[in-house]
């Protein structure tokens, strides 16, 4: 190509570039199986400084919810403003090669929050957790994002790598990669990285960790998987391991989170950057077992109890996002694609259907509450303050709570409300039909 026409496609390109220049940074750290009640910024037992700092001078969320209520799904539709149903990954892709779900994954189809952004001159990063495919197929870089450092099973040895198979699971881009380190400190070196080489232009980062989910190490504890040896090596050495020291490695490890966490944010300030980029902080589901803590929710990870998929949200954004307020707003994780592509003044895609809606307006106070009808797998479904459950774990076939008034879910309003009971069934029929009539097939 001469150097006349490279000069004309450049002249051509300026505007763009610089419009680009100008357009917010986007940042989403997502915790994995961290509860309700797990941090300082929710009354939780484990205090979260740098959280609490991104609460003060940000917005928390009282009524945030993940898409899932267990891992794949939820990441599902934060990278496609869908639910999950609908982009065809309602469940756990698993790392046994053994069960069907190994060979599913996000589909070519699918249009991602990082693809959209990177067509839009961003640049794109992702380090930490994929759980959307172990195919090559379907690596971060083959959906949208520039640089992928990180593992794409569910979970992984944070100090071995191994995943719950017993397969080495750490990748660069689409390569597996030898690197030491605790799995969270990685994440952290890589984020920065990250941050100071785009600096000078705009970026979408994603970051997401693994922490709180097991294995339950800390830094300098011995890895416990290796080849050919996967989760059952966890359990094992687990068992003659005290409760209370389960607890502390997990609270070490939202600790260790919380440091990227402040990290990031300080280094947002540093560079001059802090009022030009919105950072939005979940988690990707409830807390799991007895390790965590969903209090005072009902339930845990992988139900449809308040429990299993009401986390903690918090959005920073200063100068943009009052600081220091709550927001009672019903929302969800598909909102973030439609909410960060308005943020960065993108025109949503067309292609595929989005579920989700844009809370800035409500976040910079320029709107109020808006009334919405969510659906969780079928078998939940929320309006206003009305819940409607089917076949709870521990509950009655058919419960309706008013959680205003039971946010703990304790209270069967379903014999006192038949009508509302009725029309909340119907509800979740006519989503299901709308489901099944647009959902992404998965390979055979």
């Amino acid at each position: 190509m001469s150097l006349v026409i490279r000069c004309f496609i450049g002249l051509l390109l300026f505007p763009v570039l610089l419009f680009a220049a100008d357009r917010p940074n986007i940042v989403i750290i997502m915790a994995d199986d961290l509860g309700y009640g797990d941090i300082s910024p929710y009354d939780g037992w484990i205090k979260t400084p740098h959280l609490e700092q991104m609460a003060a001078e940000g917005t928390r969320f009282t009524d945030y919810h993940s898409a899932g209520n267990v891992c794949s799904p939820t990441r599902a539709a934060l990278m496609t403003g869908r639910y999950q149903q609908r982009a065809g990954i309602p469940g756990v892709v698993f790392a046994d090669p053994k069960r069907e779900q190994h060979e599913h994954g996000l589909q070519k189809v699918e249009y991602t929050i990082a693809e959209a952004f990177r067509d839009r001159g961003y640049a794109t990063g992702m380090f930490g957790k994929w759980h959307l495919g172990y195919y090559p197929k379907y690596n971060p870089v083959r959906n949208g994002f520039d640089l992928f450092k990180g593992y794409v099973s569910g979970n992984i040895d944070f100090i071995s790598h191994y995943d719950q198979s017993g397969n080495y699971d750490w990748w660069h881009q689409d390569q597996q990669a030898v690197e030491e380190g605790y799995v969270t400190h990685l994440i952290d070196k890589h984020s920065l990285e990250f941050i100071r080489d785009n600096k000078d232009k705009p970026f979408f980062l994603y970051l997401p960790h693994e922490a709180p989910h097991y294995p339950f190490q800390r830094p300098g504890d011995p890895g416990v998987r290796q080849e050919g040896v996967g989760a059952s090596a966890d359990w094992a050495r687990q068992k003659g391991v005290k409760p209370a020291e389960i607890r502390e490695r997990y609270k070490v490890m939202v600790e260790e989170m919380d440091k990227n966490v402040g990290n990031v944010i300080a280094l947002l300030k540093e560079l001059h950057l802090n009022e030009k980029t919105f950072v939005f902080f979940c988690s990707d589901n409830g807390a799991a077992g007895k390790w965590g803590d969903n209090s005072p929710l009902r339930g845990s990870k992988g139900s449809n109890w308040e429990g299993g998929h009401r986390v903690p949200a918090i959005a920073w954004w200063p100068g943009t996002i009052p600081a220091g307020k709550t927001t009672d707003q019903l929302a969800i994780t598909f909102d973030l694609m439609p909410t960060m592509l308005a943020a960065a003044g993108l025109k949503l895609p067309t292609a595929r259907k989005l579920d989700g809606i844009n809370l800035l307006p409500i976040l910079k106070g320029e709107h109020s509450t808006i009334e919405r009808t969510l659906v969780w797998n079928g078998k939940a479904v929320r309006q206003g303050d009305w819940k409607l459950m089917l076949n709870g774990k521990g509950g009655d076939k058919v419960a309706l709570f008013n959680l205003e008034k039971d946010l703990a879910e304790t209270a069967n309003l379903a014999d006192q409300h038949p009508d509302k009971v009725k029309q909340m069934q119907s509800v979740l029929k006519e989503w299901q039909i709308d489901i099944d009539a647009t959902m992404t097939p998965q390979p055979k």
